[in-house]
């Protein structure tokens, strides 16, 4: 007998998910925004930033897909659970979170204050804890679900002035693998994404300081620095049936980066 195969082309299809992407406002979260839409899924579209969350629904809008903005403070656990709550309530599931909170205060270490390690802290770790809890609750009632969740290269490979910064996102792959592990069983899956150089509104004083831009494309095994729509790829992929034995793994789009092991010395 010949076994029944796939079909291929569907394995992409996220037509009737409802998928949620937290910091959907700018850069690399606009983007999983609009590719998770163009893939069929209806885009909740939430950020602290208002204005930018409705500019990107009307971006999906205006290419034919199905958004809708939110407001949401990823430091406020109110603010988190509410989100989820009013999307389940407004489209009878969540099917996908892209959860991407950031904030970046270079400085070396010992310099430091109590109150920047907390910002930073607060919002990368806990309120990527706040969204991925909120969203495994509901995920675990369904019995199915992706979760996407944003570490970067610098939770692997670090320099001066990143000690605070990699180590939440460090933390956030470790997070990965734990709540994996405890979801497998509900059908749930969990991942990570560690994105490289990519030109987004986090990374402009890097692209804005000549040297320091061209060092970090030389270091760049691919020696470009990436668009956020190259990040598309794989969130859908991760989203997707195409991905569904994948859990538990943190997925590198950074140009090669780690694999050469770039390094440079920043001026902070």
């Amino acid at each position: 007998m010949t076994p029944d195969v796939p079909d291929y082309r569907s394995l992409f299809d996220l037509a009737g998910r409802v998928a949620l992407v937290v910091g959907g406002g700018s850069g690399i979260g606009r983007a999983g925004a609009m590719g998770l839409a163009a893939f069929g899924a209806t885009a909740v579209v939430a950020d602290v930033n208002r204005e930018g969350a409705e500019e990107t629904a009307r971006m999906i809008g205006g290419r034919g897909g199905r958004a809708e903005a939110r407001t949401v403070d990823a430091r406020s656990t109110a603010s988190v659970d509410q989100l989820v709550a009013d999307t389940v309530a407004a489209h009878g599931a969540l099917d996908v979170l892209l959860a991407m909170p950031a904030v970046n205060i270079r400085k070396r270490l010992a310099e430091y204050t109590d109150e920047e390690f907390d910002r930073v802290i607060d919002l990368n770790l806990k309120g990527t804890f706040r969204l991925a809890r909120a969203a495994a609750r509901q995920m675990t009632k369904q019995r199915r679900g992706s979760i996407i969740l944003m570490s970067s290269m610098r939770g692997f490979t670090v320099e001066p002035g990143q000690s605070i910064y990699g180590s939440t996102k460090a933390g956030i792959a470790l997070m990965t693998k734990g709540l994996a592990s405890e979801m497998a069983p509900y059908g749930v899956r969990v991942n990570a994404i560690a994105p490289g150089i990519i030109a987004t509104p986090l990374t402009q004083p890097i692209r804005d300081n000549p040297d320091w831009s061209r060092v970090y494309t030389a270091r760049a095994a691919i020696q470009r620095w990436a668009e956020p729509s190259e990040l598309v790829g794989p969130i859908v992929l991760l989203a997707a049936e195409a991905g569904s034995y994948m859990t538990g793994t943190t997925v590198f789009v950074d140009g090669g980066w780690c694999a050469i092991d770039g390094r440079y010395e920043p001026p902070v």
